[in-house]
């Protein structure tokens, strides 16, 4: 495949995900992606044979891009394993408030098995490596020991759910009581 050709694919992709997070999937037809994005019709189904299958390469692409940021978080040497994971989180509170998951988890679950599986099989890898975060916060000794699975769904739901609080209430201030809840979770003996 030519380097034209994957960067149109990328180019596509990316405005997906710019007006996606502004519209959600069912609001946005395939010629506002395309008059957007500068590309034709025939370049689109060059490269997804549906608006499904591209919704599935969107979340696929956002995760992708959304983990390798997670590992450069997590990668930093010389932090504390909970320095790390306040890090995150407070990226998540300047950044990810209007992720992909957040605008189109509900959306698309009903619409596309495939973009339901898509967001699970995502939204596992992000509990992952939470979980894995949080056993390095615990092995040098900078959080107390706890169930880190337990913990990371715990702590990626409450994120999740308080996102999505912002965008009904567009208000930022509820995020600041998750930080400090999400520090209350991380320092308490047991999750």
């Amino acid at each position: 495949m030519s380097t034209r050709h994957e960067n149109t694919k990328e180019h596509l992709l990316e405005t997906g995900r710019q007006i996606l997070s502004c519209h959600g999937f069912g609001s946005v037809g395939l010629s506002t992606l395309l008059k957007e994005a500068g590309v034709p019709k025939g370049s689109f189904y060059h490269y997804f044979q549906s608006k499904e299958q591209f919704g599935e390469a969107l979340l696929a692409s956002y995760f992708s891009q959304y983990l390798a940021e997670m590992d450069a978080i997590f990668g930093v040497r010389g932090a504390s394993g909970r320095e790390l994971l306040l890090e995150y989180f407070s990226r998540w509170q300047e950044r990810y408030g209007d992720c992909l998951v957040i605008k189109l988890g509900a959306e698309v679950a009903d619409l596309s098995d495939a973009m339901r599986m898509t967001l699970e099989a995502g939204t596992d890898r992000v509990v992952k490596r939470l979980a894995r975060a949080i056993d390095a916060a615990i092995a040098d000794g900078s959080l107390p020991a706890k169930d880190s699975q337990v913990l990371a769904v715990n702590l990626y739901q409450l994120w999740l759910g308080a996102g999505l609080l912002r965008k009904l209430n567009r208000d930022q201030a509820g995020m600041e009581a998750t930080m400090q809840l999400t520090r209350h979770l991380l320092d308490s003996p047991a999750a």
